[in-house]
Order: C-alpha cells, then sequence, then structure tokens
C-alpha cells in the first residue's frame, strides 16, 4: 500500500507544478509592454502684457484734451483693440493741450460726429512703428491711418528728425511718449488736420516776420568824437571855407576904402 502512495503522491506533486507554471507563463506572456516616456513638449511663449492707454496718456504728458476726445467718440477702444488683440500692433500720434488750444481756423467745434471720429482715427497707424521705421515710411508715402480711403499720411526724414504731412499740418514727432511692441506713442505739436474733410483750398502759410532793417551808422561828425563831445579841432575843409571867406570879406574893403578916397 506504502509503495502505491508514493507513485500517486508525486504524480500529484508534478500536476500542481505544471500548473504554477502554466499560470505564471500565461500572466507574464499577457503583460503589456512598457511604452516610452514622452518627451515634455516646449512652453508657450508668454503672452504680450496688457497695454492700458487711458493709463499712459494720463500719466505720460498733457495730452487730456485728445484723451477726451478718444473717449468721447470710442476710437479710444479701436486703438485699444488693436493695441492688444492683434499682432500688428499700433502707432498712435498724439497733440498736446496747447496744439488744441490754439487751432483756431478751422475750428472743431464745427465738425459732425463722424467727421470728428474721423479726424482722431486719422491720428493713427495700424502698425507698429519705432523711430527707426520712419525712414521706410518715407519711401511708402502716403501711409494709409485708421480713417481709410483718402485719409493718408505723408512722412519724411530730415537728419533724423520724422516729419509729418497732413496737407494742412505739417509737423514732426517731437518726442517718443512709448515705443515698445505692440504699441508706439510720438507727441506732436500740431493737430493733424486731413483734406478729406477740411478740403483742399489750404490756407497759405503766413510768411515769417521780416527784421527789421538796420540803417547803417551815419559818418561821424568831423565836429564831433566818437564820444558825442565836440572836438577842439576844426577839420581841414572848414579851415579852407573860412580862408576863403576872409579872403573875400579883405578884397571888398579894400575895394570900398579906394572908392572912398577917389571921392574925397
Amino acid at each position: 500500500m506504502k509503495n502505491m502512495e508514493s507513485p500517486m503522491i508525486f504524480i500529484v506533486c508534478s500536476a500542481l507544478l505544471l500548473l504554477c507554471t502554466s499560470t505564471a507563463y500565461a500572466q507574464t506572456a499577457k503583460s503589456p509592454p512598457i511604452s516610452p516616456t514622452p518627451t515634455p513638449s516646449p512652453a508657450p511663449a508668454p503672452a504680450p502684457e496688457y497695454v492700458n492707454l487711458t493709463d499712459l496718456l494720463t500719466v505720460a504728458g498733457p495730452f487730456q484734451t485728445f484723451l477726451t476726445y478718444l473717449q468721447s467718440t470710442k476710437v479710444l477702444d479701436t486703438f485699444q483693440n488693436q493695441a492688444n488683440n492683434t499682432e500688428e500692433g499700433v502707432t498712435i500720434f498724439v497733440p498736446t493741450n496747447s496744439a488744441f488750444s490754439s487751432l483756431k481756423k478751422p475750428s472743431l467745434s464745427n465738425l459732425t460726429q463722424d467727421q470728428l471720429k474721423s479726424l482722431l482715427l486719422f491720428h493713427g497707424l495700424p502698425h507698429f512703428y519705432s523711430l527707426a521705421d520712419f525712414k521706410n515710411l518715407t519711401q511708402l508715402s502716403p501711409v494709409p491711418t485708421f480713417a481709410g480711403g483718402q485719409y493718408t499720411l505723408n512722412f519724411t526724414d530730415v537728419s533724423g528728425v520724422a516729419k509729418i504731412s497732413s496737407g494742412w499740418s505739417n509737423t514732426k514727432v517731437s518726442s517718443s511718449v512709448h515705443s515698445t511692441d505692440p504699441v508706439a506713442i510720438y507727441q506732436v505739436d500740431k493737430v493733424l488736420l486731413p483734406e478729406a474733410i477740411f478740403g483742399t483750398d489750404i490756407p497759405p502759410t503766413p510768411a515769417p516776420a521780416p527784421s527789421p532793417d538796420i540803417a547803417p551808422a551815419a559818418d561821424t561828425p568831423s565836429g564831433t568824437t566818437s564820444g558825442g563831445k565836440a572836438s577842439t579841432t576844426s577839420s581841414p575843409s572848414n579851415s579852407s571855407y573860412k580862408m576863403i571867406s576872409w579872403g573875400i570879406w579883405s578884397q571888398l574893403v579894400l575895394a570900398l576904402s579906394g572908392v572912398l578916397v577917389l571921392f574925397l
């Protein structure tokens, strides 16, 4: 009996060992392959900083009149959207308060709301231009503005100074208020007046006031010195005149004396 139990135990153990080996092999075969570690993608470029045009114009200089016009006509929203929501950027020419106060003719008070809005749009270009870019604008003139159509500006570069002509206005970029992409703001000393509103009958530029004529210095009289005091020495011409006069009188006296002697 004992001899039969030994083979049975051996057979059962072998079967169990074979079953365990098959199960382990099946689990090893079914395990998924290890995927490679993905390469991290580069971080996106940081978005440009938001530019608040109201803050810039309020702090930067005497531009309150221009800012008030921009706000009342909603042109500020157009410039603001161009600055922060496009890749082109914006360039704005900002007249000072004194530029508006010195504007007598033509007057902006006679403009319609649409004309005033076009005039303000006329002060902006739908692209960012640094000071170095104005040399290229000279070749591209006339340059279109936000007002579109016939509202164009002409640029010239004179010894590094950017000059602007709108037909009615001739001015220059007097200073850079802000020039960091995507916003460029430049100060101008005159309001840019478009021909599309005010016509081509441009009054002539007043001629500069003539310089006062300086009369040539009169010859110094011979009887006075440069200090204004009378000279004690007579000039040669006066001496000759006196000698001739005394000679004539002496001859007349002698002639009268001879006549009296004859009659006496």
